[in-house]
């Protein structure tokens, strides 16, 4: 089943995507039981949102052995590489990556992105965490490389809005694609030209591991996104190009590339 959140005339909703095309609302969130209003919609006549916004993204970075050498900060790390990005810096499908000014070495990274079902995660073994999963959708970890070099940590480099596109959906038949999603190809086309190609199975620390790992040290609580790493082949992105992130059996991701605009939110003087 593909879950979607979108934009119709009557507001914002989540729907199931048909194999006709056609987008099926339904009846509040996507978890536990999914009831139907009987509204339709014709996909080309809503907006594709982000799946899911949520609490939190956890991300992991250093997760595949051949980007740890690309990087060039040293080994692999011997536990998952922990870092955070804000709920501010996720957008959806078709809109655009902002490059914050005075920006000009802001990086791709596809990555896939695992969805936290109704029952969150705590404590869970490896074995366990499979059960926390609600499904799997593609993310961009978009980082601004020169920040995350100068600084030290990671919040500034991949924490601005923007930053953190997701979608299109959340396929959640998990045994469609294998349970774990283990072997999936994973690749990201700017304007066309292949720049990173990889496979899940080439993760050092597979999803039950990161899950458990994760869920050891902070609650993951339903609508939690788990991003996973990023294989080898990233590189910069610059306004007016298209970037496009694929996942096999979860579809294509498509991004603009925009200069930010600096508008404040402040107003006049109070």
């Amino acid at each position: 089943m593909r879950i979607v959140r979108f934009a119709s005339p009557q507001g914002m909703s989540f729907g199931v995507l048909d194999g006709d095309g056609q987008v099926a609302q339904i009846e509040g969130h996507p978890f536990g039981q999914i009831s139907f209003t009987g509204a339709r919609f014709a996909q080309a006549d809503i907006r594709l949102l982000s799946p899911i916004l949520p609490s939190k993204v956890v991300c992991v970075g250093k997760n595949y052995a051949e980007h740890v050498k690309e990087m060039g900060t040293g080994d692999a790390p011997g536990e998952p590489l922990l870092f955070l990005k804000p709920s501010t810096s996720v957008i959806g499908p078709g809109d655009a990556i902002r490059i914050p000014p005075g920006s000009t070495n802001v990086h791709h990274e596809v990555e896939l992105a695992v969805v936290i079902g109704a029952r969150g995660a705590r404590n869970v073994t490896p074995e366990q965490a499979l059960g926390s999963v609600f499904g799997w959708t593609i993310a961009n970890d978009v980082t601004e490389r020169d920040m995350q070099r100068s600084d030290g940590q990671w919040t500034r480099a991949k924490g601005f809005d923007s930053f953190c596109p997701l979608g299109p959906w959340i396929e959640t038949d998990l045994a469609g694609i294998g349970l774990d999603a283990g072997d999936l190809e994973i690749t990201c086309d700017v304007d066309g030209e292949r720049r990173q190609s990889g496979r899940t199975s080439q993760l050092l620390f597979g999803v039950p591991t990161l899950i458990s790992y994760i869920s050891q040290v902070m609650t993951l609580l339903p609508g939690d996104v788990v991003l996973t790493g990023t294989p080898s082949g990233v590189g910069p992105i610059r306004p007016g190009q298209t970037v496009s992130c694929s996942v096999q059996g979860l579809g294509t991701l498509t991004n603009t590339v925009t200069a930010a605009d600096a508008v404040s939110t402040a107003g006049g003087a109070r």
